[in-house]
């Protein structure tokens, strides 16, 4: 294991290669728990005896058994008792991991991935996600050597029976009280993932008609042809039963998209900017903006600028726009493929809350969610994935040059962003333009510019 070792959201490979064989997220679950018992232990969790504790959940995938019996492995024979939470969401883990004060929480999940890759997304005893500096150490200890506990220190481990339901109680308890959603039918498509269980169960709690689709996982369909990386199915059925919205989680369910009434998508930047005019409106919204992404649509940011706001770029993935909602004190985050972050509520993206705060918004108007959710027109634009492609060809100056030169060619007519991808072996290319035949041209112009790089 390298320093290299995380990406833009932990650990993620496929099954049984490099970082997630058994060995190499024993050597992980090592590493990981010997930093925190070093660097965090006792003092943050306010815990005064005993051993230090980590817990960890997991999504459906049927490699989750494997990689959560390794971290087991590792953490115990460091002297780490392991809380096991079962299938639950992302955001979950975040939340229990401050609640039953832990010094360290898993996630086994590849989030939007096919069921063949899985991956390790790691929490602090607060409850968010680590930063670059705490992961770069991490890796480095991975690859050299562990003082393992004395046999009579060994952890222990045992599974907790009450996640799901401590996590729907959070979640309910984050809806505004005195408010139900009788009468309302949704469809809540789950993504065969790890929201399979929570998502149903509070929204029926909270007393809606619910619709389930995706909720019988196998190990192996998790975000296959549905969920927020394919949610077609989910609009399709909400056109079909009439349903007032439609919700669409991904395999973490750390991500949301919705559909309105007529079936009508409705992505990150959408749900964005409703958020941020109905937070402005009622006086809840900090910092005097909200904070999205290299990747979210000008059209967001003219709207927002309409209401008087700002809006803040940061880099891809929910960790980071957190990390600059925390710097600015702004409250509200998120980005186009449905990461949707409320630090008044929760440390990590959730799609489960997000969906809440939506759906409370539907019932109290007098709206289609067609009228209600539709804030902005947006910017023409199209992404593109380069697969099969040495990634490191992005560090060339000559093409960073020439890349430049192309969008400088637009005029002010619209922009370009180029990205190596931080979950997948692609490069990302993204065009937004005021007219769809400039962006045509200029998309074929960085595609066929890129691919040349390489020959």
């Amino acid at each position: 294991m390298m320093a290299g070792l995380f990406g833009t959201d932990g650990v993620r490979a496929r099954i049984n290669t490099g970082p997630m064989t058994a060995e190499a997220i024993v050597r992980l679950a090592l590493a990981a728990g010997s930093w925190f018992v070093a660097n965090n232990a006792v003092g943050k969790t306010g815990r005064k005896a005993g051993r230090p504790s980590v817990v960890i959940g997991k999504d459906t995938r049927l490699s989750g058994y494997m990689l959560e019996s390794a971290l087991v492995a590792g953490f115990t024979s460091i002297g780490m008792d392991c809380r096991l939470l079962g299938p639950v969401p992302t955001p979950a883990v975040a939340y229990l991991t401050s609640s039953l004060r832990a010094e360290l929480g898993v996630m086994i999940s590849a989030s939007h991935n096919p069921h063949s890759d899985n991956g390790i997304k790691l929490f602090g005893p607060d409850g968010y996600k680590l930063d670059d500096a705490i992961e770069t150490e991490i890796s480095q200890l991975a690859a050299g050597s562990i003082a393992l506990a004395e046999p009579e220190n060994l952890g222990r481990a045992r599974r907790m029976l009450d996640s799901v339901g401590r996590y729907v109680e959070f979640a309910k308890a984050a809806f505004p009280r005195n408010l139900r959603l009788d009468g309302m039918k949704i469809v809540v498509d789950c993504a065969n993932g790890a929201a399979y269980r929570t998502a149903p169960d509070t929204l029926f709690e909270l007393g809606v008609d619910v619709i389930p689709l995706a909720v019988t996982p196998n190990g192996m369909n998790i975000n296959d042809m549905c969920g927020a990386v394919s949610p077609q199915m989910m609009a399709a059925a909400v056109v079909t039963h009439g349903a007032d919205a439609g919700i669409a989680l991904d395999g973490d369910a750390d991500r949301l998209i919705m559909a309105d009434e007529k079936g009508h998508l409705l992505d990150g930047d959408q749900l964005l900017a409703t958020l941020a005019y109905a937070l402005q409106q009622s006086g809840s919204l900090a910092g005097g903006g909200v904070v999205g992404t290299v990747m979210s649509n000008r059209g967001l940011e003219l709207k927002l600028a309409e209401w008087g706001l700002d809006l803040h770029r940061s880099k891809v993935g929910d960790r980071y726009i957190l990390e600059t909602m925390r710097k600015t004190g702004i409250n509200l985050g998120g980005e186009q493929s449905g990461h949707i972050l409320l630090s008044d509520y929760a440390t990590t993206g959730d799609g489960l809350l997000a969906a809440l705060q939506m759906l409370a918004l539907l019932k109290r108007s007098d709206k289609n969610a067609s009228d209600l959710f539709t804030a902005f027109t947006p910017s023409p634009q199209k992404l593109e994935n380069i697969y099969d492609i040495d990634r490191t060809i992005l560090a060339d100056d000559a093409l960073q040059a020439d890349i430049s030169k192309i969008e400088a060619s637009m005029n002010g007519q619209g922009r370009v962003l180029v990205r190596a991808s931080g979950t997948e072996n692609l490069i990302r290319v993204m065009v937004e333009a005021d007219e769809m035949p400039l962006l045509d041209n200029v998309m074929q112009e960085l595609i066929l510019r890129i691919q040349s790089a390489t020959k």
